[in-house]
């Protein structure tokens, strides 16, 4: 694993870890996400929401029975009619204004929440009963997949499992980008495109509150433990520290983004560098 910053935490350090695996957890990652913003979810808190998955998982085996075990539209039924149905998993617009529509453990708990973590409940529900399944990150919805994606069956967990036609589909790509659907669109989503969509929403949510930099912070500094982050997260982070009053870090991280772009983009640079001297002035 490569070297953390000095005084990440233990719970931080599970996250990078798991994040490097050859098979990462998605369900533990999505909790240590959901630590971060509630310090009360421990890991006897994990490990409940855990096994809540699993009891899910083992309902949708019982009610899989009946149906054809390689059969992906009868898997979409069963997890719509159980997910969806019996237990009420489903979203509502006021979900897209709640940090908690975020957090795993509260989704699981409320039975609400972003089209993205409602998938994350079907995904994993899905695979431990053995299902055929992976996510569709649609541009502005994500979906979940049933079966190999040349005869994939699409369901809407936000609207409680309903399976999509190809028409479904193009309508929900037309109103989020008036583009057309394209097939790079439905590719499966690995668990870390999944991860790094949750921190992008949840650094969306913090930035149109100014008030909750400190929920913006701790997103982009998970971020940057992903593999391979984009450099823009690192001028992202500085820029944070800065706003929430911790000048002599905010410049340090904007002086270290100066120093690895400078070569790239000497323009850059120089503005990292500016902003990081009005940052040291605040101190005076």
């Amino acid at each position: 694993m490569r070297p953390l910053p000095p005084g990440t935490t233990e719970r931080r350090r599970l996250f990078a870890a798991e994040a490097e695996s050859s098979r990462p957890d998605l369900a533990l990652l999505c909790l240590l996400i959901g630590a971060e913003a509630d310090p009360s979810l421990d890991g006897t808190g994990i490990a409940t929401a855990r096994c809540l998955l699993d009891r899910l998982a083992e309902r949708a085996v019982h009610g899989h029975r009946q149906r054809r075990a390689d059969d992906p539209r009868s898997w979409a039924t069963a997890l719509a009619e159980l997910l969806g149905g019996h237990c009420g998993f489903r979203g509502r617009p006021g979900d897209y204004q709640r940090l908690d529509s975020s957090l795993l453990h509260h989704v699981l708990r409320r039975r609400r929440g972003l089209p993205i973590l409602l998938s994350v409940v079907w995904m994993e529900v899905a695979r431990r009963a053995g299902a055929p399944v992976h996510g569709v990150a649609l541009p502005g919805h994500f979906v979940v997949g049933f079966g190999p994606r040349d005869e994939q069956v699409l369901a809407d967990p936000f609207d409680g499992g309903r399976p999509l036609t190809r028409t479904d589909v193009e309508l929900l790509v037309a109103a989020a980008t008036g583009a057309p659907l394209a097939p790079s669109m439905l590719r499966p989503a690995s668990p870390l495109d999944v991860v790094g969509r949750i921190l992008d929403n949840i650094r969306a949510w913090a930035a149109a509150r100014p008030e909750r930099t400190d929920v913006a912070l701790w997103a982009v500094e998970l971020a940057l433990l992903l593999p391979a982050p984009p450099p823009r997260l690192h001028y992202e982070r500085a820029q944070l520290l800065v706003q929430s009053g911790d000048f002599v870090m905010g410049a340090r991280a904007l002086d270290s983004y100066a120093d690895d772009v400078a070569e790239r983009d000497p323009a850059t640079a120089d503005r990292a560098r500016w902003q990081a001297s009005g940052a040291r002035a605040m101190l005076n």
